[in-house]
């Protein structure tokens, strides 16, 4: 283990910088990439218009509209999320070999840089694709929506241009911006995921507009542009496509280092790849965590817009998929506890909190079940008499929103005291209040668990109209201790005693499985919530005001909609390994 040791000790140094000439040639050559395939594809969707009969709709070469649109749609999201969520996972990284001033921190903030050249690359080629089959195929609703964001679409074209010249300048300066100079390459940085950011923000608007449109008049015209993009979703969606996109890129980085784990032939490979597994998962995990939160938020806004798109969404044809949602989010927090106790193990002192585990476990198994727990249950006419209806009389207790509230609560809870325990495996505090600190942070989750139960039992008495109040106040009393825990570890294991180093690269092989969990359910969980989102307008291109006329206005079979979705995240992991195949070539050939 000596290896791992000398590598978690590696420092920051500066080498000779490469002449300017280099970034510039680079920034050139990306942002001539970029330029040319967007000259394309403008030249190409403004023909397809010219050219084409006049329609509302057109078909492809008789496929689904619908279905054809939606593929590639969804593969240019995941692709997007990788672009804007890899820059925020280095630029944080980047910022803790700074304060640090570990090397192995730069290292790895610069090798998935690197993947960012080939990822823009399709993210645009797919968006391109995606203009095309838009104007192709529904030339009438392009143009509605481009009379009224038009001004927006320009600032998308510029944003994109801006990126990619931010991009490429972070990544081509890498050399040149060390030592003194450190500091403008994390400008760079930052900027670079103020733009993502921006681009985010942009083209949310237009999503969220279709399903709950503002800033129109009865007659479908626009009255005002700011309130046709700050509707109702708009920014609910924001904060969590953002939060998502962190925690996509944090587990997208944790399978790569999985993969590498495993194909390892040193133990100095295994102990770089664990580290790596191990800071994408932390990452993942944080953004994560209060991600539940955000789509809680989501979820209140659309109920708020439409009280009968809430209720098609939870109660209606697509209550079945928030079954899967709930087992897939359920399953995330199951790997993610399951990871971080295996990680224990090389953590010199961790063993002294494995006695937490089994409860830790109960609590995550019975809200993983009363998650998954259907309101109406899927039976037979006989069955059904039997239970005196198709809510069973002891398990449609648990079918409520107010028992999932409480155990997607308490499971939080849980994971972040799991993740706490994990941070302060190997370090034992000195200061003088570490005894009444630790009392204090005990009585914090003690006291948020109390209140969420409390409130979870209380709302099976009261209206419904108070019950979902009382959300509110669950969710308020974990952030609160999830606040104070904080605040006061921080200053409690400042300057802490080391029982010793962390063992990196001894952690079992099934626990780069867990990664790689982390990841492929991710991406399916996405694809699923943008079907879930997207399906619940049903028949409209813009919820209640513009009706959808082609022949593929229906929603499909559940069954059919989560085969597309499994074969769209095959094919993205197909795609991203062949990213990590060249990005590993490049490795190889230039030895860095």
């Amino acid at each position: 283990m000596g290896a791992g040791r000398a590598y978690a000790r590696k420092r920051v140094t500066t080498t000779t910088p490469p002449s300017p000439s280099v970034a510039i040639r680079g920034t050139a050559k990306g942002v001539v990439k970029i330029s040319l395939m967007l000259a394309a594809t403008y030249a190409l969707a403004w023909g397809l218009s010219t050219w084409l009969p006049a329609a509302d709709y057109r078909s492809l070469f008789g496929f689904s509209n619908r279905t054809a649109v939606w593929i590639v749609a969804e593969l240019h999201l995941m692709f997007a999320a990788f672009v804007l969520g890899v820059p925020i996972f280095a630029v944080i990284t980047e910022f803790i070999g700074v304060t640090t001033r570990e090397r192995r921190y730069d290292d790895l903030a610069r090798e998935f840089t690197r993947l960012l050249a080939m990822a823009y690359t399709l993210t645009a080629v797919l968006g391109c694709l995606l203009l095309v089959l838009f104007v192709a195929l529904y030339p009438k609703l392009v143009g509605y929506l481009g009379g009224i964001f038009k001004p927006t679409w320009i600032l998308y074209v510029v944003l994109i241009f801006g990126e990619v010249v931010l991009a490429y300048l972070y990544w081509t300066t890498w050399d040149l911006l060390q030592g003194p100079r450190k500091r403008w390459h994390l400008v760079l940085g930052v900027a670079v995921n103020v733009w993502g950011t921006a681009l985010l923000f942009v083209a949310d608007a237009w999503v969220t507009f279709m399903m709950s449109p503002a800033g129109i008049d009865d007659a479908n015209r626009l009255t005002s542009l700011w309130k046709a993009i700050d509707n109702p979703t708009w920014m609910p969606i924001n904060i969590h496509r953002l939060l998502a996109n962190v925690a996509f890129g944090g587990a997208i980085v944790a399978a790569y280092a999985a993969v590498r784990f495993l194909d390892a032939r040193s133990d100095e490979e295994r102990a770089r790849f664990d580290w790596m597994g191990y800071v994408g998962s932390f990452i993942a995990i944080a953004a994560f965590i209060p991600l539940p939160f955000a789509g809680y938020w989501l979820g209140r806004e659309i109920y708020q817009f439409s009280e009968q798109m809430g209720v098609s969404m939870m109660g209606g044809s697509f209550a079945w998929l928030w079954i899967l949602q709930a087992m897939l989010i359920g399953s995330l927090f199951l790997a993610s506890n399951f990871y971080l106790w295996l990680g224990m193990g090389r953590i010199p002192g961790g063993e002294r909190y494995t006695r937490f585990q089994i409860g830790m476990m109960i609590v995550l198994t019975l809200g993983f079940v009363v998650w998954a727990t259907p309101r109406s249950i899927i039976a037979t006419g006989i069955e059904m008499a039997r239970m005196g209806g198709s809510h069973h009389p002891f398990l449609g207790l648990f079918g409520v929103m107010a028992a999932k509230n409480t155990a997607v609560n308490l499971m939080i809870l849980t994971t972040f005291f799991s993740f706490m325990l994990y941070r302060r495996g190997n370090r034992i505090p000195v200061v003088t209040w570490a005894t009444s600190g630790k009392v204090f942070q005990a009585a914090a989750i003690a006291g948020a668990a109390a209140i969420v139960l409390g409130f979870g039992v209380y709302s099976y008495f009261v209206p419904s109209i108070t019950r979902i109040g009382f959300s509110v106040y669950q969710v308020a009393a974990v952030l609160a201790a999830m606040t104070v825990f904080v605040a006061i570890d921080i200053p409690l294991l400042r300057g802490a005693r080391e029982i010793g180093p962390i063992r990196w690269g001894r952690i079992p092989a099934r626990a780069q499985y867990a990664l790689f969990f982390l990841a492929v359910s991710f991406t399916w969980l996405m694809g699923l919530m943008g079907y879930i989102r997207s399906g619940i307008r049903q028949y409209w291109h813009v919820y209640g005001r513009i009706a959808d006329e082609s022949a593929n206005a229906y929603t499909m079979k559940h069954g059919d909609a989560t085969l597309i979705v499994s074969g769209i995240v095959i094919v993205f992991f197909l795609m991203v390994s062949a990213v990590f195949a060249m990005a590993r070539r490049h490795e190889t050939v230039h030895g860095r």
